[in-house]
């Protein structure tokens, strides 16, 4: 199930049986297919990169929801007040996602024992990134040993720690014109089980914390606004895309940061080479 809350929601639940495109307390939602043609339904195929496919319209479709749900329940909040750098941020409608079978190759670092590095997360290739009409440059990036270091509250900090995370890489998004922000994040987890349990950590919710935004010199900060944040699970690798505009304010429209996760997550590509050197050893 995929859900999207804002964070200023008790947590509903969906009651079995729901049809999709449901909503339960206005709070958690079975996403509809997005076009009608199955293409929220996941990957038939065996190449794993038609996961991406299928998560973009699931996405598309739970996040315009949520945003609607902000718009009409009481995020009224405009714009919030500058965070520090390393503030204890939350955002206001947040989108996890399960992991697949395919991912199976990297669930655990048994499987995928190397270390990421700057270089293979943000590499050329992603230092400028662009959906639509929205494109960010790659202001700056971070990657520590120490996850406590880069994350806030007790109960998410344990968690790391009793599931072993080892590394995060963060890199901090600005868009060309200046009036969007938008943050990666890669948790690198012992295991698939741990990468799911700190995922529903992240869920605003829970209130166990957050990532810290990086805010590197220069660039517009992270505000307390209004912001939505989408974290995947693959394999023992949690991703995490933040974005909001610059400031806080409420979007402009359904799809505005929905566009703007779908340019900040392009990073998320070095999983798949991962996959790709983990060969065929994995249980299926």
């Amino acid at each position: 199930m995929i859900e999207a809350r804002d964070s200023g929601a008790s947590p509903g639940s969906t009651p079995s049986g729901s049809p999709s495109g449901t909503a339960t307390g206005g709070r958690d939602f079975w996403p509809a297919d997005a076009d009608g043609d199955g293409a929220g339904k996941g990957p038939k195929g065996k190449n794993p990169k038609l996961l991406v496919g299928g998560a973009v319209a699931v996405v598309v479709v739970v996040a315009a929801v949520a945003v609607v749900v902000m718009m009409v329940s009481g995020g009224d909040k405009k714009s919030g007040g500058a965070a520090k750098s390393g503030a204890q941020l939350l955002p206001t409608a947040f989108t996890p996602w399960a992991p697949e079978k395919e991912m199976a190759k990297i669930s655990d670092r048994q499987r995928d024992a190397r270390p990421v590095t700057e270089g293979e997360v943000f590499p050329a290739d992603v230092k400028t990134v662009a959906y639509k009409k929205y494109s960010f440059t790659l202001a700056g990036t971070n990657l520590a040993s120490d996850c406590k270091e880069v994350t806030w509250g007790a109960r998410l900090q344990a968690d790391l720690a009793s599931h072993q995370c080892t590394q995060v890489a963060r890199g901090a998004y600005v868009s060309a014109d200046k009036q969007h922000v938008g943050q990666f994040a890669v948790l690198n987890m012992a295991n698939q089980d741990g990468a799911q349990q700190i995922v529903r950590d992240l869920d605003p919710a829970t209130n166990a914390g957050f990532v810290r935004a990086l805010d590197p010199d220069g660039a517009p900060a992270f505000h307390a606004g209004f912001s939505a944040a989408y974290a995947h699970t693959y394999g023992h690798f949690v991703i995490v895309s933040w974005v909001q505009r610059a400031g806080g304010a409420q979007p402009a429209n359904l799809s505005e940061l929905v566009d703007l996760s779908l340019a900040v997550e392009k990073p998320a590509d070095f999983v798949w080479g991962r996959l790709e050197m983990a060969g065929d050893n994995a249980k299926q």
